[in-house]
């Protein structure tokens, strides 16, 4: 099977919110491939976080790739504000509506690279008839809606699972949830080449931190590969 390079992927999630522009300078200034944004309707998933505002003022302060992850249920009507807003990664739930294979045509159409996250009770055969619209495949390792849980052991199977179902696809498997660098090496000796994470990176918001939290994160990962 193929093997993308990492990609880490720090979640915005657990930034400073009174200077988040300088904290996401400072994941792309510390080595950050992405700039994972989790938006939350207090619906799907028991919080509210952030919208498409907030994706177009951080757009330009980056260059870096914007990959949103959108656990907001129905995702359809927002999907042309978050693309807009300058997302280039547009994440749905298989779990958030009827129509999964719809979506991701929306996502497409807009010119945006489409991905399926799974909530960790849903199998991978779930996205087995829309692989082929994928560009990336977001593992939960964690229940979605609050930063700092920890990683759920039985992600690795389902990590596993999944990069077996993608074959040869260039699909990015990324995973989500509880990710540090004590786990990574087990994380992408699954398959996975994406890693959110965010505590782990951005906890006491000591911008001197992130780049060395960042490599020892990717080294592990890389280890693992």
């Amino acid at each position: 099977m193929s093997q993308l390079p990492i990609k880490i992927a720090p979640s915005i999630l657990s930034a400073d919110f009174a200077r988040l522009g300088d904290e996401v300078r400072a994941i792309d200034e510390g080595g950050a491939e992405w700039v994972h944004v989790d938006v939350m309707d207090g619906h799907f998933v028991p919080n509210i976080t952030i919208g498409p505002m907030i994706v177009e003022a951080i757009r330009p302060v980056t260059k870096k790739i914007l990959d949103v992850h959108l656990m907001i249920a129905p995702a359809d009507p927002f999907l042309e504000a978050f693309a807009k807003a300058g997302s280039d990664i547009i994440t749905v739930h298989a779990e958030a509506g009827p129509h999964l294979d719809r979506s991701l045509q929306a996502i497409k159409s807009m010119g945006k690279k489409a991905g399926v996250s799974l909530n960790p009770s849903t199998p991978v055969s779930a996205i087995e008839n829309v692989i082929d619209r994928l560009d990336l495949i977001l593992i939960m390792s964690v229940n979605p809606g609050f930063g700092g849980q920890s990683f759920i052991p039985q992600a690795i199977e389902k990590i596993k699972q999944a990069k077996a179902l993608i074959g040869d696809r260039p699909i990015d498997l990324e995973v989500d949830g509880g990710v540090t660098a004590n786990n990574a090496e087990d994380i992408a000796r699954a398959g996975a080449n994406a890693l959110v994470a965010g505590s782990a990176i951005y906890k006491g918001n000591d911008p001197a931190t992130y780049a060395p939290r960042i490599s020892d994160i990717r080294k592990a990962a890389e280890r693992g590969q």
